[in-house]
């Protein structure tokens, strides 16, 4: 059982690191629901690690989590990243450096 949840955990983190590189393709591809599941669960899971991800995959996929723990994640580097840039929009050179580092560190 520590194989297969360890084989899932991989599956999922390699799953979620060529997410970003294939979304464009997979636009167009229907995922399964299982795969729909699978991949809410990794988004919803994201920053936990060892075996507090485990755990948090386990009931997720089984549907004991909450659907509501997602919004609560916190949010990914990317997102992170497109939010102060939205917010310092209009700001140019050192200024515009200067206030993406202090939006990032907070």
């Amino acid at each position: 059982m520590k194989h297969l949840l360890t084989a899932l955990a991989l599956t999922l983190a390699a799953a979620g690191a060529f997410a970003a590189d294939a979304a464009a393709p997979a636009a167009s591809k229907q995922l399964s629901p299982q795969q729909q599941k699978m991949a809410d669960c990794s988004a919803a899971n994201k920053g936990k690690k060892g075996d507090d991800y485990k755990a948090a995959q386990k009931a997720c996929l089984s549907g004991t989590a909450a659907p509501a723990a997602a919004p609560s994640a916190p949010m990914t580097q990317k997102e992170k990243m497109a939010a102060c840039s939205k917010q310092n929009k209009g700001k140019k050179g050192d200024d515009y450096k200067s206030a993406q580092k202090a939006c990032l560190s907070a």
